[in-house]
């Protein structure tokens, strides 16, 4: 009988022969999968994405080698980058369940928020939690809220009159990324749980410095050796300051969530048209069950996370976009220039260059560069075009192979969008110019996913975002007097060039008509 540092070691043995049979075939599988060489024999290509600008790897490559690319990570191990229409279309729609999301990436969503809809896998579960999600988030409940949004991108306007009123210049320089996450989470607060977070009055606030400080920070080696390797150790994320910082995100998230959940009373108002109430409601027809705490804590951090992150970088780099263009602010505040707040569904179909304008920033911006999934088993899918010398339209993936399929590569796709698809131009919206757009991860905007594992909250953050710039535009002109960089946090933000963290100082005056 083996003594136990003999069975740790026969184990230990074990795992190194599985790695190394997985990259074998890794290896063979991929052979004739063209991609850059590895410039590094422990980080492979991490390094050069971490430390490039956003996203400008992948254009790279994908422009150079085709639709799908093969590159080396952290350690060896192979790393498939897709943006093949076909296989992008298997992935996320028949063969989605094949698919799941990288263990490293749901330790992640785990850790800090949970077992929530971002956690959660396999075709049962996943549906359970999206039958008792998409009532929330459809269009009646979104039309519901639309005047929260209203309400919160007014007091932001006051704030910002109020200082323009309090100085001598006629112009007055505010930080936009500060603003645009209060909004965000000011929205969520009382949209999802009738809860007001009062992130909108102008004094520092726990909650965002709270999420701002896990996500917003510098490109430090802690931060990379943590994004390159938790890949392939997902235990890494519980390891040092940026573990410590994971947990007491997630502790305060849950603290707040039960606070919450207390104070509302969010399951006893039958009449409440909040989203946690509609879901609360729709498990409990759904299964005749209440959720427990923990379920309930993990889907309000789910929601607070999910709320904030992507729509207060959106926003930040639609008035980004904005400063720097004023012929389209003029355009746009012609276009809004009617009285009183359009409804839901004006905004929705009435204002049609305000709608390009929003779906050309999520294009050339979008919140999360890349959206990625593991073979579960070793699977053939499908291409609509053969690998580059040969014939054949099946690709034979196998068990365990990241799988990355960058948003903005597909977004900036020069055969989709023109020899300009890496210019700001909100017009080619306009349906006189998008007759080409076939293929709906184009068509419908690839960074908000498609299929069972869709963005169900798109609704509610594209009204949200068009609210506020209806809001803010009949009010205010911007200018923008530094040089603005991409930056890599958890989501794609804005700063200015050289600095930390994200910021996107703005000079802002009163509009003139």
């Amino acid at each position: 009988m083996l003594s136990v540092p003999h069975l740790a070691l026969a184990l230990i043995l074990v795992g190194i022969i599985r790695l190394v049979q997985r990259r074998l075939a890794a290896r063979l599988a991929f052979r004739r999968i063209p991609g850059p060489s590895c410039s590094s024999l422990i980080w492979g290509e991490e390094q050069k994405l971490y430390y490039n600008v956003p996203g400008s790897l992948h254009l790279q490559w994908h422009r150079h080698y085709g639709n799908v690319v093969k590159f080396t990570g952290a350690f060896g191990h192979q790393v498939l980058s897709i943006t093949d229409p076909r296989a992008i279309s298997y992935i996320l729609g028949e063969g989605t369940y094949l698919f799941p999301k990288p263990q490293g990436v749901r330790a992640w969503f785990r850790t800090l928020l949970g077992e929530g809809i971002l956690w959660v896998e396999g075709k049962e579960a996943h549906e359970k939690q999206r039958r008792s999600l998409a009532p929330a988030l459809s269009h009646q409940s979104t039309r519901n809220l639309t005047t929260i949004f209203y309400e919160n991108a007014s007091k932001m306007a006051a704030h910002w009159a109020k200082q323009l009123e309090a100085g001598e210049a006629d112009e007055v320089e505010i930080e936009m990324t500060n603003w645009s996450g209060r909004y965000a989470l000011d929205n969520i607060g009382q949209a999802a749980f009738s809860y007001d977070f009062t992130c909108l009055n102008g004094e520092p606030h726990e909650l965002a410095q709270t999420l701002d400080g896990l996500t917003n920070h510098e490109q430090t080696r802690a931060s990379f050796y943590m994004r390159a390797l938790f890949w392939l150790v997902p235990s890494i994320l519980f390891v040092g300051k940026k573990g410590e910082m994971i947990r007491k995100t997630r502790n305060e998230l849950g603290k707040l969530a039960i606070r919450i959940l207390h104070d509302a009373k969010i399951a006893a108002d039958p009449d409440s048209k909040t989203l946690m109430s509609l879901i609360l409601r729709a498990e409990e027809a759904a299964s005749g069950q209440q959720m427990d705490e923990e379920q309930i804590s993990a889907q309000m951090r789910t929601i607070i996370s999910a709320g904030y992150e992507p729509v207060s970088a959106s926003v930040a780099w639609m008035l980004h976009e904005l400063a720097i263009d004023p012929r389209l602010q003029q355009a746009l505040r012609d276009e809004v220039s009617t009285a009183g707040d359009p409804s839901f569904d004006d905004l929705r179909v009435k204002y049609p260059l305000l709608d390009a304008f929003v779906r050309e920033t999520i294009r050339m911006h979008p919140p999360v560069l890349e959206n990625h999934h593991e073979s579960a088993e070793t699977t053939s899918i499908p291409l609509s075009e053969p690998l580059p010398g040969t014939s054949d339209l099946h690709l034979i993936i196998p068990k365990g192979t990241i799988l990355s399929m960058p948003v903005n590569v597909i977004q900036q796709d020069q055969t989709v969008w023109g020899p300009d698809a890496d210019v700001f131009r909100p017009e080619r919206w306009l349906k006189h110019d998008a007759s080409n757009l076939s293929h709906r991860c184009h068509r419908d905007l690839f960074a908000f996913s498609f299929g069972p594992r869709g963005c169900l909250g798109r609704s509610f953050a594209i009204v949200e975002m068009k609210a506020l710039i209806v809001t803010l535009i009949r009010q205010f002109s911007f200018s923008c007097p530094y040089e603005i960089e991409a930056f890599q946090s958890f989501v794609i933000r804005p700063r200015v060039a050289g600095q930390g963290p994200s910021s996107l100082p703005l000079l802002v005056r009163k509009a003139c008509y």
